[in-house]
């Protein structure tokens, strides 16, 4: 499990200025590859204050606990647990935990099955707009 965090800077920054009270966007990214976890990162590094990452299903319900993330990326295809099952996990034990699935694999009935799990959206790593577009929204929510 790794973490990456930008709110030390802009902590600082907000408080030299007089804010008291700084909320910030913890995202956990759980993808088993580690190039697509820095190409999510990079694309949505302006909107997140803190990245954790988990490289597999299993290790999912563990890093939420520990961190509780606002949002959690969850790849679908992974070497022990996949994303569907851990989705589930996840929702079972933190009902309103927000987990948007990113993946290749798209199809209705994968989409389908990817809600009836508990995710909220579904995006394609082919097109990772949406997936700035839903972190707008829900910064804004937090404000």
């Amino acid at each position: 499990m790794y973490t990456t965090s930008f709110f030390g800077d802009y902590k600082r920054a907000a408080q030299s200025i007089g804010v008291r009270s700084v909320r910030t966007m913890k995202v956990l990214i759980v993808e088993d590859s580690e190039e697509m976890r820095r190409v999510i990162k990079r694309f949505v590094r302006d909107q997140v204050d803190e990245f954790v990452e988990c490289e597999d299903g299993s290790q999912a319900v563990a890093a939420y606990d520990k961190h509780r993330p606002d949002i959690v990326l969850m790849d679908i295809k992974m070497r022990e647990v996949d994303g569907l099952e851990a989705t589930r996990e996840i929702k079972a034990a933190f009902s309103d935990a927000r987990v948007i699935i990113v993946s290749q694999w798209d199809s209705p009935a994968m989409r389908e099955t990817a809600r009836m799990a508990g995710a909220e959206r579904y995006i394609t790593k082919l097109d990772l707009m949406p997936l700035r577009e839903f972190l707008a929204g829900a910064k804004a929510k937090q404000s």
